[in-house]
C-alpha cells in the first residue's frame, strides 16, 4: 500500500509469471548437490539462496542463457517451468528440482487519480475484470508449469520433489539464511504485507 501511495498507483490485475523451481545440467536430490554449482542470477534476490547452498553466482541476463549452459559457464537456473521449453534450455538442463521456491509476479497498475475520475460501475467493473482475469491467469500458468516438466520428464529430465529430511533441511536453509538478509533490503511494510498475503 505504502509503493501504491508514493506512485499514485492503483492494482488492477495480479498477472503471474510463473512458478520458479531449480534446474541444472547436473543432479539434483537436495541442499548438499546445490554446492559447487555455477549458479545463473538474474536480479539480486536470488543470491542470499545461492550464497547459502555453496553455489557460485554468474550474473547473466537471458538472453544468454542459452549459451551460458551450452559452454558450461552455468549449469544451474531458477526459471518458471514455461520458460525451459520457451528458450529451449532444457536442451541441456537434465535435472529439475522442487518445491517451488517462490512466484515470478507481474502486474497491470492505473494511475489513481485517473482511476478515482472514472464512475463507480466503471472503477468496480476495472476491479472485478482484474480479479477474474488475475484468478484465470494463475490457474493456467501453474497448469502449463506442471505440464511443460511432464514433458520435460519424457524428453528424459529427471524432477526431484523433496521430501521428508531433505525438504526440512531446503526449508530450514531458506527460512534461517535466506529470508532473513532479503528481509533486510525489503521496507518492513511490505514484509508484514507479504507475510499476510503468503498465509491466506
Amino acid at each position: 500500500m505504502t509503493l501504491q501511495k508514493k506512485s499514485d498507483s492503483v492494482l488492477l490485475m495480479y498477472d503471474p509469471v510463473g512458478p520458479v523451481m531449480t534446474f541444472s545440467t547436473q543432479e539434483l536430490n537436495g541442499v548438499k548437490s546445490m554446492s559447487g554449482l555455477k549458479a545463473r542470477a538474474l536480479i539480486g534476490a536470488e543470491r542470499p539462496m545461492w550464497e547459502a547452498l555453496g553455489a557460485n553466482t554468474v550474473s547473466m541476463p537471458t538472453g544468454e542463457v542459452y549459451s551460458g549452459l551450452q559452454t558450461g559457464m552455468i549449469d544451474t537456473i531458477n526459471s518458471p517451468p514455461g520458460s525451459i521449453r520457451a528458450f529451449s534450455w532444457w536442451e541441456y538442463l537434465t535435472h529439475g528440482q522442487k518445491p517451488y521456491q517462490y512466484y515470478a509476479d507481474a502486474y497491470i497498475m492505473a494511475n489513481k487519480t485517473w482511476f478515482n475520475g472514472l464512475p463507480q460501475d466503471l472503477q468496480q467493473l476495472l476491479i472485478n475484470v482484474g480479479q477474474e482475469v488475475g484468478q484465470i491467469s494463475t490457474d493456467e500458468i501453474l497448469k502449463t508449469g506442471e505440464e511443460t516438466l511432464t514433458e520435460f520428464q519424457e524428453r528424459g529430465g529427471i524432477v526431484t520433489k523433496l521430501e521428508g529430511d531433505a525438504l526440512a533441511e531446503f526449508n530450514t536453509l531458506m527460512s534461517d539464511k535466506v529470508i532473513p538478509v532479503i528481509a533486510d533490503t525489503v521496507d518492513a511494510d511490505v514484509i508484514s504485507a507479504a507475510s499476510a498475503f503468503a498465509a491466506n
